[in-house]
């Protein structure tokens, strides 16, 4: 799984993605509205685990989120999330509305 890594170490990446996905849905999309719902789904085929999470919140466009590496944004505190799940997947995939995060990882 995973181009080539281990099934224990690709579990616990999509783990990971899955749960910056959730917080993610949570506080930023549907704004902590405990009336709004969160889906999520998931695929597994011969060559890749796809797991899709969507709000049901405004969506944003991931293009704008700014680089959490940057020495001005070092320090603070909110803002890793789609970084981190980036670096944990094989893909990250985002609907038009920016509601909607598909994370894949391939399988060996």
């Amino acid at each position: 799984m995973a181009s080539g890594i281990p099934p224990r170490a690709a579990r616990f990446r999509l783990r990971v993605a899955l749960c910056e996905a959730l917080s993610n849905a949570i506080v930023y999309g549907n704004r902590m509205d405990p009336a709004k719902r969160v889906d999520v789904s998931v695929v597994v085929t011969d060559t890749a685990v796809s797991v899709q999470v969507r709000d049901e919140g405004d969506g944003f466009d991931p293009s704008e989120i700014p680089d959490p590496t940057r020495p001005d944004r070092l320090e603070m505190s909110e803002g890793r999330g789609l970084f981190l799940i980036r670096q944990l997947v094989d893909e990250v995939r985002f609907n038009e509305r920016g509601n909607s995060i598909c994370m894949i990882l391939h399988r060996a």
